[in-house]
């Protein structure tokens, strides 16, 4: 299994010491997410620091730029990366694009699943393939000059992931992407039953096998060396799956377990603000049914207990130690398997 993680990076100075100590560590690959900070620029540093290591956006907000954006952007990280960039996107919610992005907002999978179709048309012409001409309901790209043609990408150009919960955006992954990104708030049971199904779809709808797409499973982890500490992750733990609980989008995997009305509860919660009262409502039942928990030498077992046969690479989640070497023996378990 490939094992990869999201580098935490509040300081993007950070990135010049966190990435190689993740090379070193023998992580497959560590992705930046969109936050605080811009998640491209880091990864043009950490591809000067690194020789082995996979980088990647996991995720890039797609609807807060344009598919010429998006395809310049991973053009040049493969480049400057000497291939080992990986374009992943993601879609985000609608307030946050129309307000805090002042972008547009409709028909998200549709406007995903073009977006990556543009971004390859776009790729096809500087590859000399074929001429730009992509015109899409949403997106247009008909205009390639040779004064802005790079050419082709000396190391191919990157495969595009797309992240997905619900099921017709994880729909559009397996119809148009090269990999998919799964979402931390899932259980073996929900992406056997929601998250499987919907990808087959897309694979049939474009006449494609499982194995041409890849799949790295999102996982919370909560482990630690003493109980302190445990509880302490374990709490944290808590908190997130009271937040993402509390959203509409991912009740499904509450309701694949019986949990619905725990969704309700945590979502009228929410909009009373009592945020520091949600985690309580999320009891241990649920933190060990969506997590993996346990004591360190547990967590590589069951985390292939939750994944296999469903994804091809873990991404560590939850993960976080004063000292990334905390995790080096469990992703070397996980590899060796």
């Amino acid at each position: 299994m490939k094992v990869y993680t999201t580098a935490p990076l509040e300081d993007p100075r950070d990135v010049r010491g966190v990435f190689p100590r993740l090379e070193e560590i023998g992580y497959d690959g560590a992705f930046t997410f969109e936050s605080k900070h811009d998640p491209f620029l880091p990864l043009v540093i950490a591809a000067e620091h690194t020789t082995r290591l996979r980088l990647g956006t996991a995720i890039a907000i797609a609807f807060a730029r344009n598919p010429m954006n998006l395809a310049n952007l991973g053009y040049g990280l493969q480049v400057i990366s000497e291939g080992r960039f990986v374009l992943g996107l993601g879609s985000q919610v609608r307030p946050h694009i129309e307000k805090r992005f002042s972008m547009p907002w409709s028909k998200p999978a549709a406007r995903m699943r073009e977006i990556v179709l543009a971004i390859r048309a776009i790729f096809e012409r500087w590859e000399g393939r074929a001429e730009l001409d992509f015109q899409g309901e949403l997106y247009r790209h008909t205009l390639m000059i040779p004064a802005f043609d790079p050419g082709p990408n000396p190391f191919g150009p990157p495969p595009i992931f797309t992240a997905g919960f619900g099921p017709r955006m994880t729909e559009v992954a397996g119809e148009v992407a090269d990999g998919f990104f799964g979402h931390p708030f899932t259980t073996r049971k929900s992406l056997l039953e929601n998250t499987l199904p919907a990808i087959e779809r897309g694979l049939a709808k474009s006449g494609r096998a499982r194995e041409d797409l890849e799949i790295v499973c999102a996982t919370l982890i909560v482990t630690a060396d003493t109980e302190e500490e445990f509880a302490r992750v374990k709490e944290v733990a808590r908190k997130h799956l009271a937040f993402y609980g509390s959203t509409p989008a991912y009740r499904p995997t509450l309701e694949c377990h019986g949990w619905g009305e725990l969704h309700v509860e945590l979502n009228r919660m929410s909009k009373q603000g009592r945020w520091d009262d949600m985690a309580g409502l999320v009891d241990d039942e649920v933190v060990e049914t969506i997590a993996v928990v346990g004591e360190r030498h547990e967590v590589a077992g069951r985390l292939r207990e939750r994944l296999d046969g469903i994804a091809d690479g873990a991404a560590l989640t939850n993960n976080r130690a004063p000292d990334p070497g905390f995790w080096a023996d469990t992703v070397a378990e996980l590899k060796s398997a």
